[in-house]
């Protein structure tokens, strides 16, 4: 099973958000965070004005019923002894306890290879990863994701398409590349 941390830059920005709750809802992986990563994520939502105040602890509370069992707290002294930027130790410490493979997150240069290597631990960014899902499950399991995203998505309604052009939007046109090729793909299959 993969495992993989989850930064607060990645929580910040929707739709990448929401596809990646699902997919670990799919169990497509498993999900890993932090009460700090989460209050982190929503505070910066509260400041960009993404989210109201009052419903900052709802929003945390939501997370948290959904995936109760993903929250790893990292022991301070493992925190402390983290070589990365000095403001993400507490993602790379989450990912050492958790035995996550992966941290996903957009800031790859506070992840240095050099601090995470010897823990068998990769930074690796959101298109990557969900590229890494497709090649796991294949196309076909997101493309299916991608499609009860958008049918979740009523105001206004959002087409697959629609979905996955906000998604290269957010950095992940590889994905949404791959992903719009098996779309071509599988309607060649149904005009035979």
């Amino acid at each position: 099973m993969i495992v993989a941390v989850i930064d607060s830059c990645i929580i910040f920005g929707m739709p990448l958000c929401d596809t990646l709750l699902r997919a670990a809802e799919k169990k497509l992986y498993r999900i890993v965070l932090s009460q700090k990563i989460l209050e982190d994520a929503t505070r910066n939502m509260v400041i960009k004005g993404r989210l109201k105040p009052d419903l900052e602890e709802y929003y945390q509370q939501q997370i948290l019923n959904a995936f109760a069992d993903c929250f790893v707290e990292a022991p301070p002294n493992l925190t402390e002894s983290m070589t990365n930027a000095t403001s993400d130790r507490h993602v790379t410490a989450t990912a050492i306890a958790s035995n996550a493979n992966y941290i996903v997150t957009f800031n790859l240069k506070d992840f240095p290879s050099s601090s995470l290597v010897k823990y068998d631990l990769e930074a690796i960014h959101p298109d990557q990863f969900l590229g890494l899902l497709c090649d796991r499950w294949g196309d076909e399991k997101l493309y299916r994701l991608i499609c009860q995203q958008s049918n979740a998505l009523q105001n206004p309604p959002i087409s697959p398409e629609l979905l996955l052009n906000k998604l290269a939007r957010q950095k992940c046109d590889r994905f949404r590349s791959r992903l719009i090729k098996f779309i071509v793909i599988l309607n060649r299959k149904h005009m035979k």
